[in-house]
């Protein structure tokens, strides 16, 4: 996406403070040109003693400027209301894109990455609409009205303007196109600084225990090393291009001063007329020379902005289809039909995968790490989409349903408790929006947690931190358990559901699971195989595929993977006591 074309699509609802902008410019530009004219009035009916002629011009001078107070007043009013509305919109479109990529988006860019893009979309996307308006039609603007003033002075000097600017924006031109690629490469150096940041800060638990400060430091002088390449070439190259333009501004000076002489010797132009040439040239200088200055910083802040815009750019992998229906679940059946599915360049994780899951039943999916349990519920999830087959709950195809609808019908308890850096409320009224308080509470409850948070400072009101760093880890678990048990969906999703919690308190919450799930199509991912005694089924997954498939007592019969299974982790003790 271009971005002008991106920047002119989010400006639309701000036309009036853009308008309001505008004008402040324009008279802004007028006020520039305004007093070296005056000046040259002053000074031709001094010298012809037409001293009755003075009061007039001082008049519409003072009145202009008392105009010029009340017009840029307006215009600073209308650039803070703008700023703070587009930088919220640009935002916002910003993270609504990123919000329909499929979960392999996040796990191919990392968080700080993408931070620092949205950063510069929020920052510099202003900032380029600003030194637009400022610098470059401030100085469309004023060379108009120059020409237009410098051509009532003499032919001369309006057509080796004419000439002057069309040879210093030939090279101008030929400059940008040169420098875009070298900013480009800037910018997404600068990107790669923060992401290294933002990873650095959230792994710096690693970097304390592990005593990583020395390589964390080699790193970051890795990564600036290459920022600081990349602005040295870029500074190297805007150091020869203003070089360049500083040249061809003296020599046009030498050039206008001298013809300035020339035609007032010969009387062809008044004292005023000779003022006014001197100071418009020297302001139109001015002007370049700022346009030159800010050249610089819109090329770095553009290429920021289209580096980020590449991240929004990308097709979207996992889309709602035109007509998906909204998923309707009344008996929490779901069936694998022929599923096949192999993560982006990675061999094929399943094949032919057929498995149906009656509605109500509780199966648990066990295995060695990286067996497929998890991308089996992710398949479900919808988080990646089947090669080929179909995943089908209750009948209905999953993806010719809704996305939201989907996941508003399955609860689900991650493996790693993640939560908001908002209140213990907020994290557990995630799981139904708009719940109540006593809701919120009674959730507590049952996922065991209401007795700590209670001794917290603030109660429910406690912030948790990044992450929920301030909780320990089975209290960020009982949080996320009472978020799930709260959303109350038809079908459950535990992944390693009490692994953050001690055997006394794991057997308490598996009491809370188990009404939970109760009358609910139940999935349950454990490597402690104890915990899934209780489960109607038990699915086994060697890689990729379900190798068994039965209660535990019938799979511990069979003498195959699960029972294999079973002996590494009991050390071959007999089932008979996690019986009793």
């Amino acid at each position: 996406m271009q971005v002008f074309k991106f920047i002119l699509q989010s400006i639309l609802p701000y036309k009036f403070y853009i308008l309001m902008i505008l004008i402040g410019i324009c008279f802004v530009s007028i006020d520039i040109n305004v007093r070296p004219y005056l000046v040259k009035l002053l000074i031709d009916n001094t010298v012809s003693s037409k001293y009755n002629n003075l009061l007039p011009i001082v008049i519409i001078y003072t009145s202009f400027q008392l105009l010029m107070i009340l017009v840029t007043a307006l215009r600073e009013f209308s650039i803070t209301k703008f700023l703070s509305k587009f930088q919220v919109t640009v935002l916002s479109k910003f993270i609504k894109k990123i919000n329909y990529y499929s979960y392999s988006f996040f796990q191919q860019h990392p968080s700080g990455t993408i931070l620092a893009k949205a950063q510069d979309i929020f920052h510099l996307s202003p900032e380029i609409i600003l030194k637009t308006l400022f610098q470059y039609i401030t100085f469309i603007i004023s060379t108009t009205i120059t020409l237009f003033l410098l051509f009532k002075v003499h032919v001369l000097f309006s057509i080796s303007m004419v000439l002057w600017i069309i040879i210093f924006f030939v090279i101008t031109y030929l400059g940008i196109r040169k420098v875009q690629p070298i900013s480009r490469s800037f910018a997404e150096s600068r990107s790669k600084i923060w992401g290294y940041i933002s990873d650095y800060f959230t792994n710096i638990l690693n970097v304390k225990c592990f005593v990583g400060k020395t390589l964390e430091a080699s790193r970051l002088k890795e990564v600036s090393e290459v920022f600081t390449l990349k602005a040295q070439n870029q500074g190297m190259f805007l150091m020869k291009f203003y070089s360049i333009q500083g040249g061809i501004i003296v020599l046009y000076t030498i050039v206008f001063l001298a013809v300035l002489v020339y035609l007032h010797r010969l009387n062809q132009i008044s004292p005023g007329d000779f003022a006014l040439v001197f100071m418009l040239n020297f302001n139109l200088f001015e002007s370049i020379y700022s346009v030159s200055y800010q050249l610089q910083g819109f090329i770095i802040d553009y290429s920021a902005v289209s580096q980020a815009l590449k991240i929004i750019e990308l097709p979207i992998e996992i889309e709602d289809q035109p007509k998906a229906k909204k998923l309707t679940i009344k008996n929490g059946k779901i069936e694998f039909r022929n599923v096949q599915f192999n993560y982006k360049d990675a061999e094929e994780l399943y094949s032919n995968n057929s498995i149906i899951i009656q509605p109500g039943e509780k199966i648990g999916l066990v295995g060695e790490s990286g067996c497929g349990k998890t991308t089996f519920v992710n398949l479900i999830l919808r988080l990646f989409d089947v090669t080929a087959g179909q995943i089908l709950i209750d009948n209905q195809n999953i993806k010719e349903v809704t996305q939201e609808s989907l996941r508003e019908s399955i609860s689900i308890i991650p493996q790693e408790p993640l939560l908001f850096y908002r209140t213990i409320a907020e994290n557990i009224g995630y799981g139904k929006l708009h719940s109540t308080k006593k809701q919120i509470i009674e959730a507590a409850k049952k996922a065991q947690a209401h007795e700590f948070i209670k001794r917290l400072p603030s109660g429910y009101q406690t912030e948790v931190g990044e992450r929920g760093v301030k909780l320990s880890g089975g209290q960020r678990q009982r949080i996320v358990i009472a978020r799930a048990i709260l959303k109350a969906a038809n079908v459950v999703i535990l992944d390693e559901a009490t692994s953050q919690l001690d055997s006394i308190l794991e057997k308490k919450i598996q009491k809370a699971l188990k009404e939970v799930v109760q009358d609910k199509t139940s999935i349950v991912i454990a490597h402690r195989l104890s915990t899934l005694l209780d489960m109607d089924r038990i699915l086994v997954f060697d890689k990729g595929k379900i190798v068994e498939d039965g209660t535990h007592q019938e799979l511990y019969n069979k003498n195959g993977h699960y029972k294999a299974l079973w002996k590494a982790q009991t050390g071959n003790t007999t089932m008979n006591k996690f019986y009793k």
